[in-house]
């Protein structure tokens, strides 16, 4: 495979994910992004660094992987964005986490200028963005994605079709929210187990032993909230509460409350008012503990 294909968005997850793309797809990458460093790099892995005009004009195969659906707006509709320099036969693959909406705003768009669009946001970790184990949920046409699941494949070892523009969106959003709501009930259990003298480690080991084992349990619980360890640079409180206010929105658009949803928007607020803002969100477990004064 020789073709080009554009990278715009090299960031915490964009970057390892633009990795394996261009080691195991054989085809050229082209990437861009504001920051420098993720960029050099990346050279090292062969990617070429280029300008969004650049990819524009170069790659028929455009990845996007932004904060959040701000960015992916700006990048698409914005003054001699995407959907203007649209061309027949692109195909633009959005790895971001964004309201559905504007992912069937973006269909529309671009299917007017002959072109495909696909949502495909990412769901684990930064180490499984690196290992290229991501789970990826798939908005597009059935031709779209059986043209682009081989080089989602490169990212992901679980790529799925959930159906039309902003299916992708709708079922990344809704794990997140879920996500969210387990690790709030975690960071309550630990904090009352505390404040009744059983030890945390405990507590979350014998989890594991019965029905409330979880994904959380053993990855946010017991790698982050039990030795208390919140690291920048990994998913920060404002981005878990950017893609909470998503679900919170679909939920009021559609009349159906949400307020396990609403308890963890509070916790992250909090938790941002107490500084905590750009570490990793299961960090909410502060939130709690200022409140009862036992942080």
């Amino acid at each position: 495979m020789t073709d080009m294909i554009g990278f715009i968005g090299v960031g915490t997850m964009g970057e390892p994910m633009c990795r394996n793309l261009a080691k195991k797809s054989g085809a050229t990458v082209l990437a861009a992004d504001r920051d420098a460093a993720p960029l050099q790099r990346l050279a090292a892995d062969g990617v070429k660094t280029a300008s969004v005009d650049e990819i524009a004009t170069t790659c028929r195969t455009i990845f996007l992987s932004l904060p959040g659906g701000k960015e992916v707006e700006e990048i698409c509709l914005g003054s001699g964005g995407l959907v203007a320099k649209a061309k027949l036969g692109w195909t633009i693959i959005d790895l971001s986490t964004a309201p559905p909406l504007l992912a069937r705003r973006l269909y529309a768009e671009f299917e007017g200028k002959a072109s495909a669009f696909a949502d495909a946001p990412v769901a684990r970790t930064r180490q499984a963005a690196i290992d290229g184990t991501l789970s990826i949920m798939v908005g597009a046409t059935a031709q779209c994605f059986a043209r682009i699941e081989r080089l989602l494949r490169h990212m992901a070892s679980e790529v799925t079709h959930c159906g039309e523009a902003g299916a992708g969106q709708t079922v990344k959003i809704m794990n997140n929210m879920i996500l969210f709501q387990t690790v709030v009930a975690l960071a309550e259990g630990l904090a009352i187990a505390r404040a009744n003298g059983v030890d945390g480690k405990v507590l979350f080991e014998t989890l594991t032993k019965g029905s409330a084992d979880s994904f959380a349990l053993r990855n946010h619980g017991m790698k982050a909230m039990l030795p208390g360890v919140f690291p920048e640079r990994a998913f920060s409180t404002r981005y878990a509460l950017k893609d909470l206010s998503y679900a919170i929105g679909m939920a009021e658009e559609t009349g159906v409350p949400a307020l396990g949803a609403d308890v963890a928007r509070e916790l992250m607020e909090r938790a941002i008012e107490l500084g905590h803002g750009e570490e990793y969100w299961p960090v909410l477990l502060r939130a709690i503990e200022d409140a009862t004064g036992k942080g």
